[in-house]
């Protein structure tokens, strides 16, 4: 079936139906209806250095046809809020005399988590899948020149889409976070069980510490919340940015209109004394995942942050079966309640041939060290010796396949 490709500037101008339909998995930071969000609360757009060139592959058989394969992609003018750091990549280029940016970035903006990036439905194309990634990470290259860009690059990838992005020439890159996975708890003391008993000593002590402050939580589905509540969740975010001297990447519009746009997707922690709200955590959920994203408070409480944006959580996914959470980016305290530390993928390809040899040299030292870290940090998980798969014989556990600094406060970090 003849399939013809084109760049869009708007992702309104593609059919919803048509895009959701390339993923079929439940992932709700690729949704239509998340980056169409993002557009229209002008949190990307050419005044943000997000600029929209979604690649779109339609089959042509009859008229303008079907959207059969895409990728959410932007032109950036900066390297903010993409959480895989090439700052150095760009000054070594200004310092060569040559231009970093533009650079072609496809991922989901400010938002540093796994998932699919080669989107497509290979059956309505009549071609075998792979050969469907092969085209789409050619035509990345492709769209990569047209534009001038001085590479083009695929953050936060799933094991399939990276494979296809390396046959077309794009470089491998590793980096750490750290996940949750549900190994078929029945509670959280039941989760807790398999610690050391140090370990379990302390998180129960963190999470006593809010109790005794008279703090109490309410779980609230983000298409529930009126406006005047979403403004004051996310005021508690917006304080965490501005504390370490930066403005939010997003605005409350987009918080709103995504909720309500995708119910059941985005949840709210809501921590209150006296029914007066202190602080909030905002979670997305989605193909068996909870995603922390956003925190903040109106003040400090001793232990709130792990309660609000781990603990809160990882209950949340053992009383509704989800299988794994990413709470976040960076911070390795998470090691100590449960997280696990996670290889994170991505893949890269710059124009220029010289700069791409160095760049390959640096990522093969940087791998290495970033297993090892990997391998090394594991060794320091809560759970008692024999025990770092508590419950496995209750569900068969599937985990994750695992600078400048960014602005604090965008993730649950």
């Amino acid at each position: 079936m003849p399939l013809k490709a084109e760049v869009v500037a708007r992702i309104a101008d593609v059919a919803a139906d048509e895009w959701d339909a390339l993923d079929p998995t439940g992932h709700p930071f690729t949704r239509h209806a998340f980056l169409e969000a993002l557009e229209a609360t002008g949190c990307v757009g050419e005044e943000t250095g997000w600029i929209p060139a979604h690649l779109v592959v339609r089959a042509t058989r009859r008229g303008k046809g079907r959207v059969v394969a895409a990728v959410p992609q932007y032109l950036k003018t900066h390297s903010w809020g993409e959480f895989v750091f090439d700052w150095s990549w760009a000054q070594s280029y200004l310092r060569a005399g040559l231009d970093y940016y533009p650079k072609q970035l496809s991922a989901v903006p400010f938002t540093p988590v796994t998932g699919p990036r080669l989107l497509l439905d290979a059956t309505a194309a009549g071609v075998d899948p792979t050969e469907l990634r092969d085209e789409l990470a050619r035509l990345l290259l492709q769209t990569a020149r047209h534009a001038d860009a001085s590479g083009a690059h695929v953050n936060f990838t799933l094991e399939d889409d990276q494979a296809a992005l390396e046959r077309a020439g794009f470089l491998r890159r590793h980096d750490c976070r750290f996940l949750w996975h549900n190994r078929g708890y029945r509670s959280f003391d039941d989760f807790l069980a398999g610690f050391r008993a140090d370990k379990r000593k302390k998180a129960k002590r963190e999470r006593r510490r809010v109790v005794e402050a008279g703090i109490e939580f309410r779980t609230l589905a983000g298409e529930t919340m009126d406006a005047s509540l979403w403004r004051t969740v996310f005021g508690f975010s917006e304080r965490t940015f501005l504390r370490h001297g930066n403005g939010h990447y997003l605005n409350v519009d987009f918080l709103r209109r995504v909720a309500h746009a995708l119910p059941g997707t985005v949840m709210v922690k809501l921590a209150e004394r006296a029914g007066k709200p202190l602080a909030a955590a905002v979670f997305f959920e989605g193909g068996g995942w909870l995603y922390g994203r956003y925190w903040g408070a109106s003040g400090h409480e001793d232990s709130l942050h792990f309660e609000a944006c781990y603990y809160q959580g990882i209950e949340y996914c053992i009383e509704r079966g989800l299988r794994h959470f990413d709470p976040g980016t960076q911070g390795e305290h998470k090691i100590a309640r449960g997280f696990e530390p996670t290889r994170t993928l991505s893949a890269h390809w710059l124009a220029h041939d010289g700069f791409r040899v160095a760049v390959e040299r640096y990522l093969a030292r940087e791998r290495e060290a970033i297993d090892a870290y990997i391998v090394s940090a594991a060794t320091h998980l809560p759970f008692q010796r024999g025990s770092t798969d508590p419950g496995a014989d209750r569900l068969d556990a599937d985990p994750a396949a695992p600078h400048p600094p960014e602005p604090h406060g965008t993730d649950t970090a």
